[in-house]
């Protein structure tokens, strides 16, 4: 009797271990299908309005992260290249003192560019937020999105669900050890399965407000 509980719970974890592996690769090679062929190298991107700078945290003195900074370089360098004209800025600031779109800005600023072609999105807390509003509130029909290899074809993914006619640029400026590319892979897996239950069964609505069209 003790064999077979012992047979058919090992029977059940393998199944199980399957089901969720099955659960966490499928919808991550599915974004990656639709979004391979929508990511560009800086020189050879389509020409843009608008480039969406996606939020990754700041250090303990309010400054952007080395993987924002280098998504904020990006982004410069693509104004820079004519590639774009407007850099929408979106993060984290649902508390007075963590600003990621500030931050982003006052680097952006450090590296040359005007004021009055950065756009701050305060309420981009996630990126099905911030391709949400940038649809909703923003009101950008077409765009280049600006994250890391890792995060690429999720917010690609997601900005051409809301309607933002999206292609992508990696920021790969900076050297990233292989550890934390592993944890940003796997941590990946879990946000694109969530991604994709999001968009086709939850459908939550994010922080919204009255329009603010990029001109």
């Amino acid at each position: 009797m003790l064999k077979k509980i012992i047979k058919f719970s090992t029977r059940f974890a393998l199944i199980l271990s399957l089901l969720v592996l099955f659960g966490l690769l499928f919808p991550k090679l599915i974004v990656w299908l639709f979004a391979s062929p929508r990511i560009f190298t800086k020189e050879g991107v389509p020409a843009g309005r608008v480039a969406i700078v996606f939020g990754a945290g700041l250090r303990y003195d309010g400054t952007p992260t080395a993987i924002l900074r280098d998504r904020v370089q990006t982004a410069v360098q693509l104004y820079q290249l004519g590639k774009v004209n407007k850099l929408l800025m979106s993060g984290d600031n649902r508390v007075v003192d963590y600003n990621e779109p500030e931050a982003m800005r006052q680097y952006a600023l450090g590296l040359g560019i005007p004021d009055e072609d950065i756009v701050l999105d305060y309420a981009g807390r996630r990126t099905y937020d911030t391709c949400y509003r940038a649809s909703a509130i923003f009101q950008v029909n077409t765009a280049v999105l600006i994250t890391q290899d890792f995060h690429l074809p999720r917010a690609i993914f997601l900005c051409n669900w809301f309607g933002v006619e999206s292609v992508g640029v990696e920021s790969n400026n900076n050297y990233y050890r292989k550890i934390s590319h592993f944890i940003w892979n796997t941590r990946e897996l879990f946000a694109t399965s969530q991604a994709v239950w999001d968009v086709y069964a939850l459908k939550p609505v994010p922080v919204l407000g009255e329009p603010e069209p990029i001109h």
